[in-house]
């Protein structure tokens, strides 16, 4: 190996200052929307959610981007990288003059937002630089990181510079001194020590880059990074904005009182840097946590007018916070959130000297992303609540949440962690109890089976089928809501309405692909805990959004594709499940995960129109929207309710899983172990049944509601909808049990013909040529693809552990290695499938959309579904049903 070349104080002092001066030119332009974004809110007659999402658009930019840019920062070095970075930012920022509309705007957001990845350029550059002086290297990560008085430099100097020349004038300053700052960056930057290591780090893969991810320490790490740096951003991009509607000031005085945040929230970073070395990082996040629970609280608190009834008279007072207070008091904020962004830094370069990027990369993007979701929740809370503090309010309870959680990891680390001698301290909160852990796993092993697998099998199947019933009813809830919003007086056309039922599954689909690796890696237990718990952010934030008919269409398709949480978590529970039971039970048992859990759909068809209908929180739930049109007109609805509905429910289910389900010790993977499925081709061939099985069940769940309400307009289809799930839902066990005594292949090929006669039956009774259909032909015709969905479900996963079991045995025998690889590669490729599988879920509803617009109809989409039906049926057939197939199952 390479040793890293040793440096002087000389030169590591030389390129601490050429990278500080560096990112902070880059944070200044990361931060230009909070002054620009004023007049641009005026000139493009913006909302508040609306500047609000653009002011955020960077940040989300610069968040996502910090990962792979660490990654590539370790691999090429930060000379090379950074100077780069700048000069293509400075280009995004020159073309963002040329916008005209508001999609132009948020498109040329996102290049400016590059500028935010520069910081974990930097630190990656400047760890690298101190490597050999540990003692030194959290004060200088601290230094580098007052880059973020950027964002002050911007509140100070952008002001004068849009009075005199525009926000396009400011924009175009901005982009040539950043293109004059990289040129000279690559110049006069030096290559860092440990550019000998850079051959080794070339030679990994990107997955194998990522490796330390699966490290629960860097998780802690991103949790505290969303707020003490997620929330400094969302501010230093909020306050002036804040300050004008609140306090009434101009955009000059705005601009300089915001600085006073800022300045402090970047400068004492050195300080944070030096107080971790001294004192340790653990005692800082404490204080930072406390300090920004008391200001958070009284920053809080808006104006308020009292009236105390007395004996003869009644007393009136008023308590608000002046601009003076409000001033001192986020001038301590910032004091303590700069402590606790040098503290969370001050730990990555000591715990992984040699991946500083990958891991800064993703701590960085955690808490970037709150610097995103933070603005835009700032402006949809105005909008809907309509209090200015209620953007405290928001961080009050961030600030409580982490510090409570903090202090229970530590007290838990105290009590658990020591006493049972773990290696594993650094975050208790999300370990694994032994009692939780089952290192003794056999359930091919029919004694073991029948005297304790079974029981701990069946526990852990009950707990996660209503967590998986609950991602399914997020998950789709956009069906429900996109048939109540016309009526509502949402502006949306049928086309961005079909958009809005079919985003879930496109991003639900994708997540999967992720989602399908996660068991093996992070355990099924702490893994179904957490991903359910991550469907409150969809469903909370859905309950607002929809309480308001001017709540901007990008903001709803940021929901819908938020609701694809939920489609994640599918290919997680069917992975985990299928490691606790024996190959012979294996169908049914994934049968009955997937099919009660499928039953989501129908629960959110079922219980959403019901919940809608009435005040059912008692009014804490807030204001109902009133029918506009039609035979209903002036009848209330509470829309939130749809996604309130779950809230309570999460949360137990959540706390369900943490508590009463299992990790496998023997199905611990890495990702680089799972990935050997992609060389498999029956992994490829399960994808497209699964698409045809799946994917045309959520499909068309997500599909129908809003398609039947368009072609047969007499007939209120929210009635109706959840009956098709339903029966898809409780045909899925029926499927893998048939599937487990007749053999999952010849289901499948049976299954398809079925489906091609659904199809064609819908196709029938199609209101097509002046007729009026038939709604209950109609509806029974999709009944029948409803069942069959269902059933070839539970037959396709009932073929994937045979074919890849059979397969490892071939290859390795009949042993218990076999058995192990063949489970983990049938896990893994379940998982995989179903990711794939769920983007039918986008592809069938935008069919319809995309038929309709072009030929006026659906029966062109009803076509290519039967084409593809056929394809389905001929592959089983070939390679699974027939006579002498290569791979019977």
């Amino acid at each position: 190996m390479n040793q890293p070349l040793s440096a002087t104080g000389g030169q590591r002092n030389y390129a601490l200052v050429l990278s500080t001066l560096a990112f902070t030119l880059c944070f200044a332009v990361w931060t230009i929307f909070s002054i620009i974004g004023i007049q641009i809110k005026e000139d493009f007659n913006l909302t508040d959610t609306q500047l609000g999402l653009l002011m955020a658009t960077p940040v989300l930019t610069g968040s996502i981007s910090r990962m792979f840019l660490g990654i590539w920062t370790d691999r090429l070095g930060g000379r090379k990288v950074f100077a780069i970075l700048m000069l293509l930012t400075s280009a995004c920022v020159y073309l963002l003059t040329f916008a005209n509309s508001y999609i132009m705007l948020l498109i040329a957001a996102l290049g400016v937002g590059l500028a935010g990845g520069s910081f974990i350029v930097g630190v990656t550059y400047t760890a690298a630089w101190f490597n050999d002086a540990k003692e030194k290297q959290g004060t200088a990560l601290g230094i580098f990181g007052a880059g973020n008085v950027g964002s002050a430099v911007t509140n100070f100097g952008a002001p004068f510079l849009l009075i005199a020349l525009g926000w396009q004038g400011t924009a175009q300053i901005y982009a040539t001194v950043l293109a004059i700052a990289g040129v000279a960056f690559f110049v006069l930057a030096k290559e860092d020590p440990l550019k000998n290591d850079r051959a080794e780090k070339q030679q990994q893969g990107f997955w194998e880059q990522l490796s330390p991810l699966s490290d629960l320490r860097v998780w802690r790490f991103s949790l505290y990074y969303f707020f003490v740096f997620g929330a400094f951003v969302a501010l230093a991009l909020w306050l002036p904005h804040y300050l004008i509607g609140v306090y009434e000031l101009d955009v000059k005085t705005a601009g300089m009182i915001a600085a006073l945040y800022t300045i402090p929230a970047s400068l004492f970073r050195i300080l944070g840097g030096w107080m971790s070395d001294k004192y340790g990082a653990r005692r800082v996040m404490y204080w930072t946590f406390i300090a920004s629970i008391i200001c958070t609280f009284l920053l809080s608190y808006p104006s308020t007018e009292y009236a105390v009834k007395g004996i003869d008279q009644t007393y009136n007072f008023q308590f608000e916070i002046t601009l003076v207070g409000f001033v001192f008091l986020t001038f301590v904020l910032g004091f303590f959130m700069s402590l606790g962004k040098a503290a969370v830094f001050k730990h990555i370069p000591v715990y992984y000297p040699k991946s500083v990027g990958a891991v800064g990369g993703v701590v960085g993007m955690i808490g970037g992303l709150g610097g995103f979701l933070l603005p835009l929740t700032f402006g949809m809370l105005n909008d809907v609540i309509g209090v200015w503090q209620s953007s405290f309010m928001l961080l009050f309870i961030i600030s409580l949440v982490s510090l409570l959680w903090m202090h229970s990891a530590i007290r838990k680390a105290e009590r658990v962690e020591f006493r049972e001698d773990r290696e594993e301290r650094d975050l208790p909160e999300l370990s694994t109890p032994n009692s939780m852990v089952l290192d003794d796993w056999r359930p091919e092993d029919e004694g073991f089976w029948a005297s304790k697998g079974k029981r701990i099998a069946t526990r852990n199947l009950w707990i996660s089928i209503p967590n998986l019933f609950l991602a399914f009813a997020v998950w789709t809830i956009w069906s429900i809501l996109v048939v109540k919003m016309p009526a509502l007086g949402f502006p949306y056309s049928q086309n961005e309405l079909f958009w809005l039922a079919a985003l879930p599954a496109l991003s639900g689909a994708t997540l999967r692909i992720f989602y399908s690796f996660m068991v093996p890696i992070f355990g099924g237990r702490r893994w179904t805990a957490i991903s359910t718990a991550s469907l409150l952010l969809p469903c909370i934030w859905i309950g607002f959004a929809v309480q308001d008919t001017d709540t901007p269409y990008m903001i709803m398709l940021i929901l819908a594709l938020l609701c694809g949480f939920g489609g994640g978590n599918f290919s997680s529970s069917m992975s985990n499940i299928s490691f606790f039971y024996p190959q012979k039970e294996k169908g049914g048992a994934l049968g009955m995960n997937a099919g009660l859990g499928n039953l989501g759909v129908s629960g959110m068809q079922l219980l959403a129109p019901l919940v809608i209908a009435a005040s059912v929180f008692g009014g804490i739930e807030g204001d109902p929207l009133v029918i506009q049109e039609g035979a209903n007109a002036g009848q209330e609805i509470w829309l939130q309710n749809a996604a309130f509905l779950w809230v309570p429910l999460i949360i137990i289910g959540s706390i369900a899983a943490w508590f009463g389900m299992n990790d496998i010790s023997s199905a611990k993977a890495s990702f680089s172990d799972q990935a050997v499925i992609f060389k498999r081709f029956h992994n490829w061939i399960m994808c497209i049944l699964y698409l045809g099985t799946f994917g045309s069940f959520i499909g068309f769940a997500a599909g129908f509601p809003l398609l039947s309400g368009m072609l047969f307009p007499e007939v209120d289809p929210t009635a109706y909808a959840f009956l098709g799930p339903l029966v898809g839902a409780l045909a899925r066990p029926a499927g893998g049990i048939i599937a487990d005594k007749l053999g999952g292949a010849r289901v499948t090929f049976w299954n398809f013909l079925l489906m091609i006669i659904g199809v064609v039956g819908v196709m029938y009774f199609l209101p097509i040529a002046g007729t009026e259909g038939n709604f209950w032909g109609f509806f029974a015709a999709f009944m029948v693809l409803f069942i069959a969905t269902g059933i070839g479900n539970g037959s396709t996963f009932r073929m994937v552990p045979v074919i890849f079991l059979n397969q490892r045995k071939r290859e390795l025998g009949d042993n218990d290695e076999a058995i192990k690889q063949g489970n983990k590669e049938s896990a893994a490729v379940i998982g995989f499938i179903s990711a794939i599988a769920a983007y039918g879920g986008f592809f069938i509803p935008k069919a319809y959309g995309t038929s309709i617009s072009l030929t006026g109809g659906v029966s062109a989409a009803l076509v290519s579904f039967i084409i593809f039906y056929a394809i389905c049926g001929v592959i089983t057939w070939w390679f699974y049903s027939r006579k002498n197939a290569p791979d019977p199952c």
